[in-house]
């Protein structure tokens, strides 16, 4: 059983992060909340998002599992303006997750889920952490575009570093001072990351969000950020790109 309501701005925000990896998800729902764990299909990055039940204007569940289509949710909620509540609800004995955004209610078939293995999530000890607001690195992201294929993510106990190479170009945001909430890292660490799959998962975050960047040489960065007044959790990991000598 579930039955709940959310702010539509709140269900869009956690449909857009979870749709830059993936397009079928399965919710495991608790009465405390729902959580969802998920890699790419190329197995390079990875979402692990917990929601708890305050993040929710109501809710009420017991535990079960429910799988989604999101390309189908995220049609439903084009239908929903600023400020709307959507009600969610599952019907068991149809098989069945209904939407009701206003007087308009639009039902779709739940998605099978009994192949969806939960992936193992990495327990990563990574030696560098540096804090800020996304829109920074949004910034390094917008200069590094059609310079290379690869950014690389640098962290030294002075900044925080986004750098790109090209043939012929290339780009360099550096982070530190009031550019940052906070920098922990004992010596110097760097990795070499995907373009596309750093710039997607950025982009997918709301602007203004605070987040933590977890990294240590040639391991996955982590990315940390909350969402809902800190109601919802998200945590992405991506693989590196190792280079040969």
């Amino acid at each position: 059983m579930f039955k709940a309501e959310i702010k539509s701005e709140t269900l869009k925000g956690l449909v857009n992060i979870i749709s830059t990896l993936i397009d079928e998800v399965k919710f495991t729902i608790t009465p405390e909340g729902m959580t969802l764990r998920a890699v790419d299909p190329a197995h390079v990055a990875m979402i692990e998002l917990k929601i708890g039940a305050k993040a929710f204007e109501s809710y009420s569940a017991s535990a079960t599992e429910i799988g989604l289509d999101l390309d189908k949710v995220k049609t439903v909620l084009k239908l929903a303006g600023q400020g709307d509540i959507v009600a969610m609800e599952e019907d068991e004995s149809k098989g069945r997750f209904i939407f009701r955004i206003g007087n308009i209610t639009r039902s779709m078939n739940l998605v099978d889920t009994s192949s969806m293995n939960d992936p193992k999530v990495p327990q990563l000890a990574l030696s560098a952490n540096a804090v800020m607001s996304v829109d920074q690195l949004l910034k390094g992201i917008r200069a590094a575009e059609s310079i290379s294929d690869h950014i690389s993510l640098k962290a030294s106990p002075e900044a925080f570093e986004l750098s790109c190479e090209g043939d012929t170009d290339d780009s360099n945001l550096k982070l530190k001072g009031p550019d940052l909430e906070s920098l922990e890292v004992p010596s110097e660490v760097q990795s070499l990351f995907p373009l596309d799959y750093f710039s997607n998962l950025i982009k997918a975050i709301p602007a203004g969000t605070t987040i933590r960047v977890e990294l240590d040489s040639d391991y996955p960065v982590k990315l940390v950020f909350g969402l809902a007044n800190g109601e919802a959790g998200v945590v992405y990991f991506l693989a590196p790109r190792i280079e040969n000598d």
